[in-house]
């Protein structure tokens, strides 16, 4: 999950003086300029009071100030962008810059909040609240050392800020500080023990570091907190503290094999309304991780006999009550898997006759630096649909997760989609069902604690078309789109921090399937993919160099990372 729940404060300064805000709210009326009123009432009090065309300026800017905070309750953030801009407009404030910053953050559009928040600094004295939420912002970005930099001037202006501290040590624990990051969230405990949120960023840190007992304990006190005084603070957006804690503590009961207590957390996070890009993608995160949960067998105990061993003695009675479900065996810290698909022999569409070398070729390389490898050739819709299930679930215990895809795929209405041999593909809405979602797939892996390398060898655009169709055989779907660049997981998410995506080609390019037994992307790749000592980018880098090289400039391969640090496929 590549982002936490975030409690931004509200900036206490307000439009115009102390003074003037009494006025303000004797004039327009209490319940559309006090920060208690329900986010309803504000509304409507404030819509009338615009309604009535007898304030100007200062005190009009004011108005839509306070309507674009009852939005902001609502989780409604284009209405608070529309209000703040107006605001904006009648009387600038660092006030109403923070408020639409914070909105355009909720939103997930990240360099925008940056530019408000950047405005919020130059017009008044320096902010502890306002680097906080810039702070916010780069940590959406995944720029984290710039998001410590940010919440450093936050605490030093108030070093009793919960949330600097917290989020703080997020931003530690995305760059591999789990000890400094559990230093900082524990600090923002004990300065307020009320707060759920603090507990529920902790979790991911206990199971970064394998304690599954201690994440499940802390994210149930959490849920238990949010359950008991929901945050009051209006900046927080609506529900997304219990989604949080509820998709966290799922992941623990998840990764312990309690399958049944994940099933129930999954299905309480998807029963709750969300408005907020983190809470979309958490909940996207959910119903993938529920459809695998719920098709998984019982895993085996921790401390059940190998399947090809008897016991030496009959079992011990079964005791009365409850008792969780057995949990798997723990995975090995270091764990690295694979899912490898060439996907060439269609039936329907033009077949690609090197997908299937280019999937043994990958598959041999990982195999030989050590990499536990899921490799299918050729794959109906069933089969390519187990095969991924299967491995999205197992890789649910894994430290590193590779997934290499060679074959044709399509994006249709912003989504990406990998395509089985048996698929044919017509116009109608049942289409989509029967591909493969590529995003579902990044979903699945998007859990905070594991490093995810996703690399495709498909088309990028709609190479059928009549000015390319000529060119060179090539990995694309008559009469649909190629893949698109992941800026998205579903509704509003960014890429998952720990995650790198790599495409053989450019957006709008072609890639191409080759003369020879392998693509050119895919030769290059299986050469250097197993180069001991080799950090990943660099690897890529090197690829896309040969790419270059053998296609005379024709293929471009493209990537896209929010790695948190090096990483090395082959290691030292």
């Amino acid at each position: 999950m590549r982002r936490l729940l975030v409690a931004l404060c509200l900036l206490t300064v307000v439009l115009g003086s102390t003074s003037a805000l009494a006025q303000a709210r004797n004039q327009l009326g209490p319940l559309c300029t006090t920060e208690t009123t329900p986010a309803d009432k504000m509304v409507d009090a404030c819509t009338k009071i615009i309604a009535l065309k007898v304030f100007k300026g200062e005190q009009l800017a004011t108005v839509y100030f306070w309507r674009a905070v009852g939005w902001n309750k609502k989780g409604d953030y284009a209405k608070v962008i529309t209000d703040a801009t107006e605001a904006i407009r009648l009387q600038p404030s660092q006030a109403v810059y923070n408020l639409r910053g914070s909105a355009y953050y909720d939103k997930g559009d990240y360099d925008i909040a940056i530019a408000d928040f950047d405005d919020a600094l130059k017009l008044g004295p320096p902010s502890g609240i306002i680097f906080h939420n810039r702070g916010n912002a780069w940590r959406g970005k995944h720029d984290y050392t710039k998001a410590i930099a940010d919440y450093d001037m936050s605490i030093k202006a108030d070093p009793k800020s919960a949330f600097s501290f917290q989020n703080r040590g997020i931003s530690k624990e995305a760059l591999g500080d789990l000890d400094g990051a559990l230093a900082d969230i524990n600090q923002a405990i004990r300065l307020d023990p009320t707060l759920p949120q603090p507990l529920i960023n902790r979790t991911s840190i206990w199971r970064a570091k394998g304690d599954l007992d201690r994440a499940i304990a802390d994210g149930s006190e959490a849920i238990r907190l949010a359950e008991k005084k929901p945050p009051a603070n209006i900046m927080t957006p609506p529900n997304s503290v219990l989604i949080s804690g509820y998709t966290h503590r799922a992941l623990a009961y998840e990764a312990k094999g309690d399958y049944a207590r994940a099933r129930d957390d999954y299905k309480a996070t998807l029963a709750i309304v969300a408005s907020d890009a983190g809470s979309k993608a958490n909940q996207a995160t959910a119903k993938v991780r529920l459809s695998l949960v719920s098709d998984a067998a019982v895993p085996i105990p921790r401390d059940a006999p190998s399947p090809t061993t008897q016991p030496t003695a009959a079992p011990a009675p079964q005791q009365t009550g409850a008792a969780s479900a057995p949990s798997p065996a723990p995975a090995v810290r270091g764990t690295r898997m694979a899912l490898i698909i060439g996907n060439g022999a269609y039936a329907h569409v033009k077949a690609l006759p090197n997908p299937p070398n280019d999937a043994r070729a990958v598959a041999k390389s990982l195999r030989d630096i050590g990499f536990t490898v899921s490799e299918g050739v050729d794959l109906d819709r069933a089969a390519m649909q187990k095969m991924t299930r299967d491995f999205l679930r197992d890789a649910a215990r894994a430290q590193v997760a590779v997934v290499y895809y060679a074959g044709h795929g399509v994006q249709v209405d912003g989504r990406n989609y990998l395509i089985p041999v048996d698929v044919e593909l017509k116009p109608g809405t049942a289409m989509t069902e029967a591909m493969i979602d590529m995003d579902t797939i990044m979903a699945g892996l998007d859990d905070q604690v594991r490093t995810n390398i996703l690399i495709f060898d498909a088309c990028r655009n709609n190479p059928m078309a009549q000015q390319v169709a000529s060119a060179a055989a090539n990995r694309g779907i008559e009469g649909a789109s190629g893949l698109a660049a992941p800026t998205s997981l579903g509704a509003g998410a960014t890429l998952g921090a720990g995650t790198l995506i790599a495409f053989a080609t450019a957006p709008g390019q072609v890639a191409l399937d080759g003369d020879g037994a392998n693509s050119p992307f895919s030769a290059a790749l299986s050469r250097h993919i197993g180069t001991l000592g080799l950090e990943v980018q660099q690897m890529l880098t090197r690829v896309r160099a040969e790419v270059v090289s053998t296609t005379k400039n024709k293929q471009v391969p493209w990537s896209n990372s929010s790695l948190l640090g090096e990483v090395y496929l082959a290691e030292k």
